[in-house]
């Protein structure tokens, strides 16, 4: 398993170990002495999955406190443009974006640590992308940006996109209660 920092510090790239043969490919996303030895989360409360069609853009989305969470996602079916957003007060990237191709080809996952608007646009005809999450979720503190006022460089400029995602308030309206800790993002 490589774990590599990305340029938004606490989040991460994941490249498992892919072990194929003429039946097919056999994929470990998860090892949890790995985990903890790069000091990330290792106590997933829910995981849950979605499926979606090209072109179809969910995000970005998070978790307000005290439900916030860290997410680790993947795609086990077709291809996405993954986003995440820093919106951590204090932090060196904050406002700034991280964009990933995940793929069920790549068996990549990203490490995504709570501050963060996590979204995804659909390359393939169809994607399906799990998500283990640290906290229950909670409606009451589901929250989100609007999907392109953070400057991420869509591939569609007019996605299929559900109208809850379209009424989220713009990243410059929005009032952030996340803060940014160094400690919290030690980990590699």
């Amino acid at each position: 398993m490589n774990i590599q920092p990305t340029s938004l510090p606490g989040c991460y790239e994941i490249q498992p170990n892919i072990f194929e043969d003429d039946r097919g490919k056999f994929v470990k996303i998860f090892h949890q002495e790995v985990f903890a030895e790069y000091k990330l989360e290792t106590h997933f409360a829910e995981e849950y999955y979605s499926v979606s069609h090209q072109r179809v853009l969910r995000g970005l989305h998070f978790q307000l406190p005290p439900y916030e969470h860290t997410k680790l996602v993947y795609c086990v079916v077709g291809q996405v443009m993954d986003a995440v957003v820093d919106l951590r007060v204090g932090s060196p990237t904050y406002g700034k974006y991280a964009t990933f191709e995940l793929s069920a080809q790549k068996a990549n996952l990203i490490y995504i640590p709570p501050g963060f608007a996590h979204g995804f646009y659909v390359l393939s005809d169809r994607a399906v992308l799990i998500y283990k999450v640290t906290t229950v979720y909670s409606r009451e503190h589901d929250a989100g940006i609007l999907w392109n006022s953070v400057g991420i460089p869509w591939s569609d400029k007019q996605p299929i996109i559900s109208a809850r995602d379209s009424s989220f308030v713009t990243f410059a309206d929005f009032l952030t209660p996340f803060r940014y800790s160094e400690e919290a993002t030690d980990g590699c």
